[in-house]
């Protein structure tokens, strides 16, 4: 598979189209000025203390909305398109502090928003945009979990994560899988746990040539089995 490296990501070919897997963790398509982005888990804190009685310093839905706000600036998407566990739960959707509320609901002004339902986040949220399962779009189709045999599939779920020795020390970064059938999105949301590259779902869903774009201050492509 061709990749061509920008400053800010990579852009890699997809059924026709050309995608660029930002080192944010979004994915950018030009053509259509559409940005996605896959598992922000807004609220993970507060659902984490309602149900377990975990603490977790309060901070994951700005942190997570503030890299969202960042890209949205950089990129002026005329569509945004949430591919799953936008939300840690239901729960987390209707309890959005309202401070939150509204900074998500300026970045959602002025463009499509797309809200594809995820396995933590069912209920479409009240919020306004349009809520779906899935989203098929030219050539492309955007869901939460990846299925076997899709062409065109840009999906998220499975928090791919791979490590590596950089720089003389090894570090684990969130990475986006991607092969000739399809992309699977890395959790864009702070304090999400992520899958090994190597785990057998990963394996079983992505082709020889599978490549993973590690996401941080740079995108770097390495051999997803390398």
């Amino acid at each position: 598979m061709r990749l061509k490296q920008s400053m800010n990501g990579y852009a890699f070919p997809l059924a026709g189209t050309v995608l660029t897997a930002r080192a944010s963790g979004a994915l950018w398509w030009e053509a259509e000025r559409l940005l996605a982005v896959s598992d922000l888990h807004l609220g993970k804190a507060d659902r984490l203390a309602r149900r377990a009685g975990a603490l977790l310093p309060p901070y994951d839905t700005h942190e997570t909305l503030t890299r969202l706000a960042a890209e949205i600036e950089a990129l002026a998407p005329r569509t945004v398109i949430c591919l799953g566990d936008s939300f840690d739960d239901d729960d987390a959707a209707r309890d959005l502090p309202e401070p939150a509320a509204d900074r998500l609901l300026a970045l959602m002004a002025g463009r499509r928003w797309i809200w594809i339902s995820g396995n933590h986040d069912p209920a479409p949220p009240d919020l306004g945009g349009s809520a779906l399962a899935d989203l098929a779009l030219g050539p492309l189709r955007f869901r939460h979990i990846a299925e076997r045999g899709a062409e065109g599939e840009v999906s998220g779920h499975y928090h791919p994560k791979m490590r590596r020795r950089l720089g003389g020390q090894s570090v684990a970064r969130p990475c986006f899988l991607i092969d000739r059938r399809r992309a699977i999105l890395p959790a864009f949301g702070a304090y999400t746990g992520g899958l090994a590259t190597h785990a057998p779902v990963l394996d079983a869903l992505m082709g020889a040539d599978a490549l993973a774009i590690l996401t941080g201050p740079k995108a770097l492509a390495l051999p997803m089995r390398a």
